[in-house]
């Protein structure tokens, strides 16, 4: 491929977002409308953002790889999108009607508007966001490495700028329909390339005897049962728990906006989880020698494809992986600037200010994922521990928060704190990360019990959840001080 050209085509790409971007930061006042695009954002570019940024770094270079890999297996990828993105669609879209700000607001909900437990909470999304960012920016650096031949640390620090770029100037709006946009362009894409790595493969039957041959000789390895369920599980837990999803429903138009939108793109999604098994069978199949599994989605293109279509469509994943970052950099800078802020100088940004803020800590973040990224190489290994590590104890809580009342501050501190031990144990023996495949099982349950056994142990939650709600609100927008709204021993028994 024509490194040159292909530049070319990314900073033309790159030129239209910036267009998109500023157009639409001309109708910001607030950070509200930086952050959350001011809480109307329609179920068609819910549904493009959500989509694209599920068939991106993850789904093109991670899962693509893994079937090179281990077959068929590479389909448990996007299953496990799947069914998270359903199950949030069904369990959290109502959040809407709270006007929540960031994921911390909604954990600290479940267990009386604890500021504990919303620190802590602040904290690890805030990682976690930069986690994903470090993801985005690894799977978009080897598309970029691979294609121009760029070093991988100047690929990376490439990909950072660049999406950052857009969203200082945009926003959250700039990313649902820069995203909006790529989705369309992605996903035909996906399309193009199976059904042209699938003839060039010799058909649907001559890729599963290739995945039987190359098993005989030892060449693709047979994913075990446990690292399967694993892998399926950490995905889901990771669309359950990752801030920006949250993100979708706190500014959709509706609660019937997102549940919609929700539910087409994990339709969509399930659909759609064969195409990178497929391709990465197919790339096996036609390029049985590649030293970096993680390159058999840019191989495939440029072996099956025409150059002009290729460049295409390798440019589309890499859009992919910048609008995934993009989404999670907005995650990232609510948290920073709404909860960290307040917790550090008590108050909420200056109303003249507060988009400055925002922009200047989207530079902020983007840095420190960058750091993370130069760390790890191997995407699927990165992504999996990281959610096992940050994202298992946040899933807890939210579910026992929506579920069982009885979930105290003290059982939901237990859960995160259980969740983050068990899986740096896990993470640190390899014995037992090869026989688990990733930490998120064995970190989801002691932090399920963590949770359970800590709050049956200690008092009851005093505070209502329509209190709570209260308590939240008056804290963000600052209508009133908290011991306005409750003052000392007037703290009413929960119902």
């Amino acid at each position: 491929m024509n490194s040159s050209l292909f530049l070319l085509g990314f900073g033309l790409y790159l030129l239209l977002m910036i267009t998109i971007s500023y157009l639409v930061s001309r109708k910001q006042h607030s950070s509200e409308d930086f952050l959350l695009a001011g809480r109307n954002v329609s179920g068609g570019l819910t549904f493009g953002t959500t989509v694209a940024t599920m068939i991106g770094t993850g789904t093109s270079m991670g899962a693509v790889g893994y079937a090179y890999q281990h077959g068929w297996g590479g389909m448990l990828y996007g299953v496990g999108g799947a069914v998270g993105i359903l199950l949030t669609a069904w369990l959290f879209a109502p959040l809407r009607r709270m006007r929540f700000m960031t994921m911390s607001e909604e954990l600290s909900y479940y267990a009386g508007a604890n500021f504990g437990v919303k620190h802590c909470s602040a904290v690890m999304i805030f990682l976690a966001s930069l986690g994903w960012m470090g993801a985005h920016i690894i799977g978009g650096a080897l598309y970029l490495s691979w294609a121009t031949g760029l070093e991988l640390f100047y690929s990376k620090l490439l990909i950072a700028m660049a999406f950052t770029l857009y969203v200082m100037i945009g926003g959250y709006r700039a990313v649902v329909w820069t995203d909006s946009l790529m989705a369309l362009i992605l996903f035909a894409g996906f399309l193009l390339m199976s059904y042209a790595a699938v003839q060039a493969a010799g058909g649907v039957m001559a890729l599963g005897t290739a995945v039987a041959s190359a098993r005989q000789q030892g060449m693709m390895q047979q994913l075990p049962l446990l690292p399967a369920i694993s892998l399926a599980a950490v995905v889901t837990v990771g669309v359950l728990a990752t801030p920006s999803f949250r993100q979708r429903i706190y500014a959709a138009r509706s609660i019937s906006t997102v549940r919609r939108s929700f539910i087409f793109s994990g339709a969509l999604y399930l659909v759609f989880a064969a195409l990178p098994a497929v391709i990465g069978i197919a790339a096996f199949s036609l390029a049985p020698q590649l030293e970096n599994h993680q390159f058999a989605f840019t191989t495939v293109a440029v072996l099956v494809l025409p150059a002009s279509l290729a460049m295409l469509v390798l440019l589309a994943g890499l859009s992919a992986t910048l609008s995934s970052a993009s989404s999670d950099a907005i995650a990232a800078v609510s948290v920073l600037i709404r909860d960290f802020y307040q917790a550090i100088t008590g108050a909420m940004p200056p109303p003249d200010k507060a988009i400055l803020y925002a922009r200047l800590s989207v530079l902020l973040v983007s840095g420190v994922a960058l750091l993370l990224a130069l760390l790890s190489d191997d995407l699927i290994r990165y992504i999996s521990n990281m959610i096992a590590t940050l994202m298992s104890g946040m899933f807890v809580v939210a579910i026992l928060g929506r579920f069982w009342p009885r979930l105290n501050w003290q059982g939901a501190l237990a859960a995160m704190l259980g969740a983050v031990i068990t899986s740096l144990l896990l993470i640190s023996q390899s014995e037992w990360q090869a026989y688990w495949g990733n930490p998120c099982l064995p970190a989801v349950a002691c932090a399920m019990s963590a949770a359970i056994a800590v709050s049956l142990l200690t008092p009851r939650c005093r505070i209502s959840r329509a209190e709570a709600l209260k308590l939240i609100s008056a804290q963000r927008e600052e209508y009133q001080t908290v011991t306005e709204t409750f003052p000392q021993g007037s703290l009413p028994e929960r119902q």
